[in-house]
């Protein structure tokens, strides 16, 4: 819900050429600064609230772990990368004009992420610890 006494406020929606422009900022290099977490997740969540594309995208490349389990991460820098990849996401699709998964895929190339891999790989981890010996089980 949008108060309307506040659409004034409201940046119309990314161009195409904006939408390209992001995509070369998730390809560059991150920026990790070796601040504290506090101060640094401060800083995230106010490039997420400013409402601009560029600090969004900045966002979602900073916190991007690639290929690496997103159990690596924290649950609060989790939580700040999903907030800002699905902001993004969403505006990516509404400009481009294009289906979830097609948008989604785009966006995971540019990051250079491969969600496939990152569920068999978490399935492959948890396989192991739950085959639990069967005498553990007839003694409860």
């Amino acid at each position: 819900m949008v108060p309307v006494n506040k659409q004034s406020h409201l940046r119309p929606l990314a161009t195409i050429n904006q939408v390209n422009k992001c995509i070369s900022i998730l390809k560059s290099k991150p920026k990790i600064k070796r601040s504290m977490w506090s101060r640094r997740a401060q800083e995230y969540e106010a490039k997420i609230s400013s409402g601009k594309i560029y600090e969004l995208a900045e966002v979602v490349r900073d916190l991007n772990k690639g290929d690496d389990l997103m159990i690596d991460q924290s649950y609060s820098e989790r939580q700040l990368f999903e907030k800002a990849y699905d902001r993004l996401l969403t505006e990516f699709q509404i400009v481009m004009g294009t289906n979830l998964e097609d948008t989604q895929k785009k966006l995971d190339k540019a990051l250079k992420r491969n969600l496939e891999k990152q569920i068999q790989k978490a399935v492959e981890a948890k396989a192991p610890s739950e085959d639990l010996p069967e005498e553990n089980l007839e003694a409860e």
